[in-house]
């Protein structure tokens, strides 16, 4: 609630923010799990070996791209579809692929952190999706107050109202 007071004027200017907000921390929360269970698995069946780490996190790096590049079309599109602008709709494609993209990075590397202080790596997940929507608010809110910051509203379904 912090984030969003701070950037309260950019959200009442741009009402896409906070229609799809929950679409990118969804996001970002999910791959961050997924990406933390695959770890959590290799590491219970003896599968990721501590000297191929870096190899495994390069892996994981690609995969985010892939995983983020497909889910900022998708997400593009659906924004366009709910007649936003050109704009906007960059700004959340651009916001999810950042979120998502780190997301996936942090649920790789988190549960190896955990381990290597000791700590049980299946915590990693509820602490991933805490992690990530705080993030992703941020995240979203910065991107949409670079890009978004001096244009000017936008109305869903403006241009087919009668007056």
């Amino acid at each position: 609630s912090l984030i969003l007071t701070s950037f309260e004027e950019l959200l009442a200017q741009h009402a896409v923010i906070v229609a799809f907000l929950t679409m990118l921390v969804g996001a970002g929360g999910n791959a961050g799990n997924q990406a933390a269970i695959l770890v959590i698995r290799a590491l219970a069946l003896g599968d990721l070996d501590p000297r191929a780490c870096g190899r495994y996190l390069f892996k994981e790096c690609q995969m985010g791209l892939i995983i983020g590049l497909v889910l900022v079309t998708l997400g593009f599109l659906r924004v366009l579809l709910f007649d936003y602008s050109l704009l906007e709709a960059g700004a959340i494609a651009l916001s999810l692929f950042i979120i998502v993209f780190f997301s996936v990075i942090i649920g790789a590397v988190l549960p190896l952190i955990l381990q290597r202080l000791g700590l049980d790596p299946a915590h990693a997940g509820a602490s991933i999706q805490v992690i990530m929507d705080l993030l992703g608010v941020f995240t979203t809110c910065l991107v949409c107050y670079h890009l978004l910051g001096s244009e000017p509203p936008s109305l869903p379904h403006a241009k087919h109202t009668h007056s």
